[in-house]
């Protein structure tokens, strides 16, 4: 047996635990997809317009940025098992809470702080940081599984939830939501008891150099973060209101949450595709295919608003854009000290969440303007050229070994 496997590394405990995780993160995402498909609804019943009810979504998105920070770094001392247990009591409380509102703003807070800072926060970056200290050889893939449970989530979710909302209404679904989310994450946090092996497969080499960039830490991960931030504001687009352009198109919203599980669905296949790619390629290639790839297929959105047609670019988009955000977590465990994993990935998908959330509500405010998501679909491609352009800039640099700054 060798070192790596009598610590666990790629072991059969490695991969159960992977699947645990992707559960956690299947069931605790909820918490970035919820108030998408209840958008129409709560902007009906608090009557404001498409901009105003849009910030809920922001609201969340920031949330759960700053909480995947914090959760991180909770996770990097404490063990992961830690901020899971933090996370599902409150997305219940931050659900029950938000089903009470009386009003939009108090309806912005818990979506914002439950829900999204200390709630659906510990699913993505702490667990995707997690499970990374499990895995060398097969890390990409292992990395690529967790990270879907972000968009299984939506491909489940989003049906169950517009279904509720039809039978119930958006409050009791939101307090049935609240309630499995508490029963089902509790026990399953504590399934990974188990220390994390951190420090193996460090990518730190000889005399303290990283990678194979010729940036320093900081620097790669600055740019890092400008790149998740450009790549989550096209990405948004279509993610957040795909429901309300259906609704607006005639289609209904029961179609566009459809698209939208149909999108996430086959952003779980990209994301194991790409996992696979990036074991191969590396993850700054990984990156780009991606984000030219999402670039390609919002060009789709302009001419195509057919029924038919919204499917098949929804389709295409799920299967484009789903490996970028996971291949920014490869690259800091390729480049990056592996100690510092927590707080590194937490970092930059920090930064996908605020785009996410941003363009979630500047796409809504351009509606609000033009009266159409033309040009909000323009928008999101001129972003996206920024985004491949870093990634052409990282890809262009000679592989040269710098120390860390």
């Amino acid at each position: 047996m060798t070192a790596g496997d009598a610590r666990g590394i790629e072991s059969p405990y490695a991969w159960t635990r992977l699947w645990i995780s992707l559960l956690i993160a299947t069931i605790g995402g909820v918490g970035m997809w919820s108030v998408v498909v209840v958008l129409p609804a709560v902007q009906a019943e608090f009557g404001v317009a498409r901009g105003g009810a849009s910030i809920p979504y922001t609201a969340t998105m920031m949330g759960f940025a700053a909480g995947s920070v914090f959760m991180g770094r909770l996770a990097d001392r404490f063990g992961v098992v830690v901020p899971i247990l933090l996370g599902g009591v409150m997305l219940c409380i931050g659900y029950v809470g938000a089903a009470f509102s009386t009003s939009l703003w108090l309806f912005i807070v818990f979506q914002g702080v439950g829900i999204g800072f200390l709630g659906c926060s510990v699913v993505f970056g702490p667990l995707v940081a997690d499970v990374s200290h499990w895995f060398d050889r097969r890390r990409g893939m292992a990395v690529g599984i967790c990270a879907s449970g972000n968009y299984l989530s939506g491909t489940v979710w989003p049906p169950i939830i517009q279904n509720l909302v039809e039978a119930i209404g958006w409050r009791h679904t939101y307090m049935a939501i609240g309630v499995v989310c508490l029963v089902t994450m509790l026990p399953l946090a504590l399934l990974l008891r188990r220390p994390s092996p951190r420090g193996h497969g460090a990518s730190t080499g000889a005399g303290g150099t990283l990678g194979k960039l010729p940036v320093s830490a900081n620097t790669l991960q600055t740019m890092l973060i400008i790149a998740g931030i450009t790549c989550c504001l096209a990405m948004a687009m279509p993610q957040v209101h795909i429901v309300a352009y259906c609704g607006d198109l005639g289609y209904g919203t029961a179609r566009g949450a459809e698209m939208l599980a149909l999108m996430l669905g086959c952003g779980v296949v990209s994301r194991l595709a790409s996992g696979w790619i990036c074991d191969r390629i590396g993850g700054v290639r990984t990156l780009l295919l991606g984000s030219a790839l999402q670039c390609l297929t919002l060009f789709f959105y302009l001419p195509f608003d057919g029924l038919m047609s919204l499917y098949v670019v929804s389709a295409l988009f799920g299967l484009a854009q789903g490996g970028i955000v996971p291949s920014y977590a490869i690259i800091v465990r390729e480049h990056l000290p592996a100690e510092e994993a927590g707080a590194r990935v937490g970092l930059v998908l920090m930064s996908t969440i605020v785009g996410m959330a941003a363009g979630g509500w500047l796409s809504g405010a351009i509606f609000d303007l033009t009266g159409s998501y033309q040009a909000a679909f323009v928008n999101g491609i001129a972003w996206n050229l920024v985004n491949v352009g870093i990634a052409l800039w990282l890809l262009s640099m000679r592989p040269r070994r710098l120390a860390i700054a």
